[in-house]
């Protein structure tokens, strides 16, 4: 079992290969095999550049910003937007922007082939609003798309959960995300994160199972 996020030495990030605690990742045997995946072109060529736009814009970039340096350093000139049908209006701004910054894009949003949730097996009682056609997410029809229509980077804008995990194993092209969805947080998962120890605490410690702080 792995626990870095409970680790109160976090040596991984000082280098200090003599502190790694019992248990740590960074002691698994597969060191090398791990470095030869980085060697591989594709996957040098997206940590190279990931590093480089952290160098670039730390604190000092916004993730739009930082995605199209991301693109434009690793030669990525046509991008493909897979978005939320309640995101359209955002959709549109984010597509206006990485036109102006000169990609082409192709954007397809998670409703497209109108496909009846009833096809999943869901029954009328199960959906948002029962007695209506509602049409289910699509976002292995999203991937599908956009691999048709080539792109070479696909950005995520509030999928929602689950139909995020479907899109990312079904795209061709690599995956990152502009935006998760949240509709209760306005699209900001982590403030129910800041507030877990006060406002959430009841909430998100129902389960019975409270470790300690």
């Amino acid at each position: 079992m792995f626990t870095c996020a409970e680790c109160g030495v976090v040596a991984c990030d000082s280098g200090e290969s003599t502190s790694y605690p019992r248990g740590c990742p960074s002691l698994e045997p597969d060191r090398d095999e791990v470095l030869a995946l980085y060697r591989e072109d594709d996957n040098r060529r997206l940590a190279c550049n990931a590093a480089l736009v952290e160098a670039g814009g730390y604190c000092r970039l916004t993730r739009l910003e930082e995605t199209v340096d991301f693109a434009r350093r690793c030669g990525f000139a046509r991008l493909g937007l897979a978005f939320c049908v309640g995101l359209q209006k955002e959709a549109k701004v984010v597509s206006r922007v990485l036109r102006a910054q000169g990609f082409a894009v192709d954007s397809v949003v998670c409703k497209n082939a109108a496909l009846p949730k009833e096809e999943l097996g869901l029954t009328d009682d199960e959906k948002v609003a029962p007695g209506e056609f509602e049409p289910m997410c699509n976002p292995i029809g999203q991937a599908r798309a956009l691999a048709r229509a080539g792109t070479e980077l696909n950005l995520l804008l509030g999928l929602c959960v689950g139909h995020d995990s479907l899109f990312i194993r079904h795209s061709v092209a690599p995956v990152t995300v502009l935006a998760a969805k949240d509709r209760v947080l306005g699209h900001n998962p982590l403030a129910a994160v800041y507030l877990a120890d006060s406002y959430y605490h009841d909430r998100l410690f129902s389960g019975g199972g409270e470790p300690p702080a």
